[in-house]
C-alpha cells in the first residue's frame, strides 16, 4: 500500500476513533439522541412487518375470492365439464370446480329442510355452476375484472357473480397502509437527518474554540469536517440497531398472545422478523441519513467560524 494511501486511511480512522471518543464521553446525551433516531426507525419498519404477519397469516385470503359463473339451464354436465376445462386454461385461471345441478339440489334439500317440497318438482331447477379460483397474481380489481368479463361473453353463461369483495377491500386497504408507511418513512427520515443536524450543530458551537485553533493552523473545512461526519454516521448506526432492538423486544412480547389467538381458531403461528434485506436497508439507510445530517449541518456552520471572528 503507499503512503499516501496508508496515510488517507489514517486520518480516516483516527476521526472515526475521536468520534466514538466523544459520544462515549456524553453517555447520556449520546443515549437519548439514539433512542429518538431508534423510535422513529422502528415506527415504520414495525408496521411494515406487522402488514406482512397479516399477509402470511392469512395468505391474502387467495382462496376466498372466487368467481361463480351460472350456466343456463340447457347445459348438460358434460358441457359444463368441458367448459370448466376452458376456463382451467385460462393464464389468471388457478382451479376451476363444477358443481352440477344434481349436486347444488342435494345440498339444498339437506340444508334447507324442503325435501318434501323438492321432491314434488318434476325438473331440478338449479343450473349447473363453475367456481373459479384466480391465480394468486390475479386477484386485483382489473384482473378479477378481466376475467369476469372473458366468462360472461360464452353465450352458455347465464350470469357472473364476482365472491369476495371483502377480501379484496381487505388486501386494498393492506396495500394502502403499505404506501402510507412508505410516506411515513420519508416524512421520519427526514426527521432522523434534522435530529441529527441539530445535535452535530451543537457540538459545533461545543467546540467552536478547538476548531478555531485548527484553522488557524491550516486545518480545511473538510478536514475539520470529516469527524463530524463520522460522528453523524455512529449517531445513525446506532439509532438503526436500537431500531432493531426494539422491534425485536416487540416481537417476543406480542408472539405469546399471537400464538393464544391462533391457537383458538385451531391453526399454529409465529411472528416473522424483518428479512435480511430489511435489516441491510434499516442499518445502511440510518448510517447514510446520519451523515447527510452531519453534512448539511457542518458545512453551514463550518464556513462561518473563521479564526479571529466574532
Amino acid at each position: 500500500m503507499s503512503g499516501a494511501a496508508s496515510g488517507y486511511l489514517a486520518r480516516h480512522a483516527h476521526a472515526l476513533v475521536s468520534s466514538a471518543g466523544h459520544l462515549a464521553r456524553a453517555p447520556f446525551a449520546t443515549l437519548f439522541t439514539v433512542l429518538v433516531m431508534g423510535l422513529a426507525l422502528a415506527l415504520p419498519l414495525g408496521l411494515e412487518v406487522l402488514v406482512r404477519n397479516v399477509r402470511a397469516a392469512t395468505g391474502d385470503f387467495t382462496g376466498a375470492v372466487s368467481i361463480s359463473v351460472y350456466l343456463h339451464a340447457g347445459v348438460d354436465e358434460q358441457h359444463a365439464r368441458q367448459l370448466g376445462a376452458t376456463a382451467r386454461s385460462h393464464p389468471g385461471v388457478a382451479a376451476v370446480q363444477l358443481i352440477t345441478a344434481a349436486q347444488a339440489l342435494a345440498q339444498f334439500r339437506a340444508q334447507s329442510g324442503f325435501g318434501a317440497a323438492l321432491d314434488a318438482l318434476q325438473d331440478n331447477p338449479l343450473p349447473n355452476v363453475l367456481v373459479v379460483t384466480p391465480a394468486p397474481g390475479a386477484t386485483g380489481a382489473a384482473s378479477m375484472e378481466s376475467l369476469r368479463r372473458v366468462l360472461a361473453a360464452w353465450p352458455e353463461t347465464e350470469t357472473v357473480q364476482l365472491d369476495g369483495d371483502w377480501v379484496r377491500r381487505f388486501n386494498a386497504l393492506l396495500d394502502l397502509l403499505h404506501r402510507a408507511l412508505l410516506l411515513a418513512a420519508g416524512l421520519l427520515g427526514l426527521g432522523v437527518v434534522a435530529v441529527v443536524g441539530n445535535t452535530i450543530r451543537l457540538e459545533i458551537q461545543n467546540r467552536r474554540a478547538e476548531i478555531e485553533v485548527t484553522k488557524l493552523v491550516g486545518g480545511t473545512n473538510g478536514f475539520v469536517r470529516r469527524p463530524f461526519l463520522y460522528t453523524g454516521a455512529l449517531y445513525g448506526l446506532l439509532g438503526g440497531l436500537t431500531a432493531l432492538l426494539v422491534i425485536g423486544v416487540s416481537g417476543l412480547l406480542l408472539q405469546p398472545p399471537v400464538s393464544e389467538l391462533a391457537r383458538s381458531y385451531g391453526a399454529e403461528f409465529a411472528l416473522r422478523g424483518p428479512a435480511l434485506e430489511d435489516l441491510g436497508l434499516l442499518l445502511g439507510g440510518s448510517t447514510v441519513l446520519g451523515w447527510l445530517g452531519a453534512w448539511l449541518a457542518a458545512s453551514r456552520h463550518l464556513a462561518r467560524i473563521e479564526p479571529g471572528a466574532g
